[in-house]
C-alpha cells in the first residue's frame, strides 16, 4: 500500500467507509490479479491526487471474504466509489487515470475543484 491509501478489511470497513465524511474510493483486488497489478499505481496516483477531498482505500478479497462478498465482488479488480454510506458508481476491470477521475469528480461537490 501506498502512504496515501488505507488497508481496509472487515472489521474497518464500515468504520473507514460507510461512516467517511468524505467520498471512498474502494479497490478491491487481491495478490495474485496481474489487472489487480496494473491498476494499483494508478490508484496510488489518484490518492496522492485527492488526498483530502476523497479517501481511497484497498480491499483484498482473499484475506477480507465478508466484505467483498456484501457488496457481490464478483470479478477484480473492481473500484467501488462510496458516497454518504452508499456505492454511487463502481468500475470492473481495468481502467486508465482518465475514467476514474471523470468518476470521482462527477462526485465531488463543484467547489472542491479538480485535482
Amino acid at each position: 500500500m501506498g502512504e496515501h491509501t488505507q488497508t481496509l478489511s472487515d472489521s474497518n470497513f464500515d468504520e473507514s467507509v460507510i461512516k467517511s465524511s468524505t467520498p471512498v474510493l474502494v479497490d478491491f483486488w487481491a495478490e495474485w490479479c496481474g489487472p489487480c497489478r496494473m491498476i494499483a499505481p494508478t490508484v496510488e496516483a489518484l490518492a496522492a491526487d485527492y488526498a483530502g477531498k476523497v479517501t481511497v482505500g484497498k480491499v483484498n478479497v482473499d484475506d477480507n471474504p465478508n466484505t467483498a462478498m456484501r457488496f457481490g465482488i464478483r470479478s477484480i479488480p473492481t473500484l467501488l466509489l462510496f458516497k454518504d454510506g452508499e456505492v454511487v458508481d463502481s468500475i470492473v476491470g481495468l481502467a486508465d487515470k482518465a475514467r476514474l477521475q471523470a468518476v470521482i469528480e462527477q462526485h465531488l461537490p463543484a467547489a472542491a475543484g479538480s485535482a
